[in-house]
């Protein structure tokens, strides 16, 4: 009797303990649940990710998976919702609306207009969310921006173009040979800046025959406004053409091909297709923007913004003046130019393509002649 009363007081011992530990344990757990409400990492962050569109190749195949591993790998309980606005400017602003409503604390966005975002980023200041401008400077009050040097990328772009023509060149004279410029969309503040730098290489060099902005970065319509610029100064005098990325140039390339035509032709993202038109000469250049250390420095800030900590200096090692005249905390990564010389020692390299992906059947010859096989 008296060590069955005995089991029975071990027993419920035991019971208290487990009871007593558990509430410890749940009081510890709601503690950091608290704690983590006001900017620990241990809560569950949401995060914003909305990208402009789908026909420039990088965004979905290089920016998207990369900014969404970096947040994870900082905080691996993070939520992430993606958003792809398809090139429409209100389609992007109902999505920062859903965005607010999920209650996503922190929204990296790459406005498809600079100018029509403004009012959905001054919501989102107003509501206490933080806005990081990925690739494009938006208007409004952004707290951070990160971004590659796009003076620079024009610079890089028209120094390529006037070398590359050469001789050809007809510094300024009506007379002589005459390049097409196609430059990127009205609304992308970049395509401004790409613009103006390409201009302060080409003027005085090279004498610019038509120009053309292409809305939406349209590689159906670069193609046809280089149509419609071969037609208007005659194939014969056409000596280059100046195009602001590798997805308008594709569409330059065919014009250029149906005129039966080849002459220098720039480009900018180190889309796989250009690597190959640059290998078989149908492209002459592009700029090179390593993408992970773009999208690991948008993870970075939006990580410690969400966790309500200040910007890391190394994130933010310069300022930038957006359309609206606002300071923003930046950071502007250094492009590199992209040649058939260095196709190895850069996307090969960096791992952004296999030589099996670049060296097609197709491209196999030209492979072996840049010593890529």
């Amino acid at each position: 009797m008296k060590l069955g009363l005995s089991r029975a007081v071990i027993a419920a011992t035991v019971v208290s303990l487990a009871l007593v530990t558990a509430s410890c344990g749940s009081a510890k757990k709601s503690s950091g649940s608290s704690a983590a409400s006001g900017g620990s990492s241990t809560a569950a962050i949401k995060i914003g990710l909305l990208l402009p569109e789908t026909k420039t190749t990088r965004y979905e195949q290089f920016d998207k998976p990369l900014i969404e591993a970096q947040i994870k790998a900082l905080d691996p309980n993070a939520q992430i919702d993606y958003y792809n606005a398809n090139q429409d400017a209100t389609t992007q602003q109902t999505q920062v609306d859903t965005a607010l409503t999920k209650g996503n604390q922190v929204l990296i966005l790459d406005a498809v207009d600079a100018k029509a975002i403004q009012s959905s980023v001054q919501k989102a200041h107003d509501a206490g969310v933080k806005v990081i401008a990925y690739d494009r400077l938006a208007q409004g009050p952004v707290d951070a921006y990160v971004s590659f040097d796009n003076n620079k990328v024009g610079q890089l772009q028209g120094a390529a173009l006037v070398a590359a023509v050469g001789g050809k060149a007809s510094s300024g004279k009506a007379s002589s040979g005459k390049i097409i410029m196609i430059n990127g969309s009205p609304t992308d503040p970049n395509a401004a800046q790409f613009k103006a730098g390409a201009h302060s290489a080409i003027d005085g060099k090279l004498t610019i025959g038509k120009e053309y902005d292409t809305p939406n970065w349209d590689p159906n319509n670069a193609n046809q406004e280089a149509a419609a610029g071969i037609t208007a100064i005659g194939a014969s005098s056409v000596v280059g053409v100046y195009s602001a990325n590798d997805g308008m140039a594709a569409g330059i390339a065919t014009a250029l091909s149906a005129a039966s035509l080849k002459v220098p032709l720039t480009g900018q993202d180190a889309q796989l297709d250009a690597v190959q038109r640059i290998l078989v000469d149908t492209q002459t250049m592009s700029i090179y923007k390593p993408y992970k250390p773009e999208a690991d420095t948008a993870g970075t800030m939006a990580v410690a913004l969400a966790q309500s900590k200040p910007l890391p200096a190394s994130a933010t090692p310069t300022t930038a003046t957006s359309g609206s005249g606002q300071t923003v905390p930046s950071d502007l990564i250094t492009p590199i130019v992209l040649t058939k010389d260095n196709i190895k020692t850069t996307v090969v390299a960096d791992g952004l393509y296999t030589v099996a992906q670049i060296c097609t059947p197709q491209y196999a010859s030209a492979c072996t002649a840049a010593g890529l096989s």
